[in-house]
């Protein structure tokens, strides 16, 4: 049981003007506003410190890295640049959050179950990759499955690979594959496409790149020590099972945002993508503004999430301000 409050404020939960949740793009650029603007913000770094960036090599369309950047490497200069103005960075994840009364409530669990207390929170707890939930996708991701064609192609130098979906991802991924990939074989449930017509052209207009429609994936074939060898096949239309061999696996069947934590206390769309009140960060709860890709189900990419961030970070700076006033 938490102690109750007291006037004496070392009993009390730490208490931040402003607590960020998540450490990618989004969640870093906000800090390094909040903490320019005297906030000295708390950011909780979640799960995956860094977020989808970190499992990404070299990013090559962040503005005035002309050479390119690693992921990990452009997180960790993020980082550093929001704490040299004063923002403290914790490796914890929030597991329950209260946004019923100001000041909101944060629970963690990190070295026994600390609680924050903010009146402006940032949302910034991004998305991650969908897969089907097949046992083998836990066992063997990192070892010939994959969901980051980018992060992960080099490893699969002329070997044939599947790729799952077919979306502008889908599409994306395949072709990105075939510079590496010996064959890459698309798998779709469907017998058309979702993608739009020009990534679709550029598709099948590779060579590399071959079909296999109206089919699920029922299961992956492989080891750890051996990788990857099989998918088993299930079409659709015909109610055949088939196995098809392969050394990897990568899903492109969309994203999940990572939004569960706010359910049933803040606006959501249908899959879970927190709404806003556009042009702002704000959502329908007072004090509490989301940016990066937990609210962003189109652009998804590392400088349109650090916009938002930068959005959430000026709208809390100018609520707090409406707040003391």
């Amino acid at each position: 049981m938490s102690k109750p409050s007291s006037p004496d404020h070392h009993h009390q939960s730490p208490y931040h003007r402003v607590i960020i949740l998540g450490s990618g793009p989004a969640g870093l650029t906000a800090a390094l506003y909040t903490a320019r603007a005297d906030l000295a913000p708390l950011v909780l770094e979640g799960n995956q410190p860094g977020g989808q960036l970190t499992i990404t090599t070299d990013v090559e369309n962040f503005p005035g890295f002309p050479e390119g950047i690693l992921g990990p490497e452009l997180v960790d200069r993020m980082r550093e640049q929001a704490r040299r103005f004063g923002a403290q960075v914790k490796f914890e994840a929030a597991t329950a959050v209260d946004l019923r009364q100001r000041p909101f409530t944060i629970h963690t669990e990190e070295g026994g179950a600390t609680v924050y207390r903010t009146d402006a929170l940032i949302i910034a707890t991004g998305a991650s990759a969908k897969l089907s939930g097949l046992p083998a996708e836990r066992e063997l991701m990192g070892y010939g499955i994959s969901a980051c064609a980018t992060c992960d192609g080099f490893f699969f130098r002329d070997k044939e690979v599947v790729v799952i979906g077919g979306g502008d991802s889908a599409m994306e991924e395949a072709t990105y594959l075939t510079k590496f990939a010996a064959k890459v074989t698309v798998i779709h449930r469907r017998h058309e496409l979702r993608a739009s017509k020009i990534m679709q052209d550029r598709a099948f207009a590779n060579p590399k790149i071959a079909w296999i429609w109206n089919t699920v994936v029922t299961d992956v074939v492989g080891t750890r020590e051996g990788g990857v060898t099989a998918v088993r096949l299930h079409n659709k239309q015909t109610g055949l099972d088939s196995d098809y061999a392969t050394q990897g696996v990568f899903y492109a069947i969309g994203h999940q945002p990572s939004t569960g934590l706010f359910a049933g206390q803040i606006t959501m769309n249908d899959v879970g993508y927190i709404q806003v009140q556009e042009p702002t960060s704000r959502t329908n709860v007072p004090g509490v503004f989301a940016s990066g890709d937990a609210m962003d189900p189109i652009y998804r990419q590392a400088i349109t999430a650090a916009g938002t961030g930068c959005r959430a970070a000026l709208d809390a700076e100018r609520w707090l301000e409406e707040l003391h006033d």
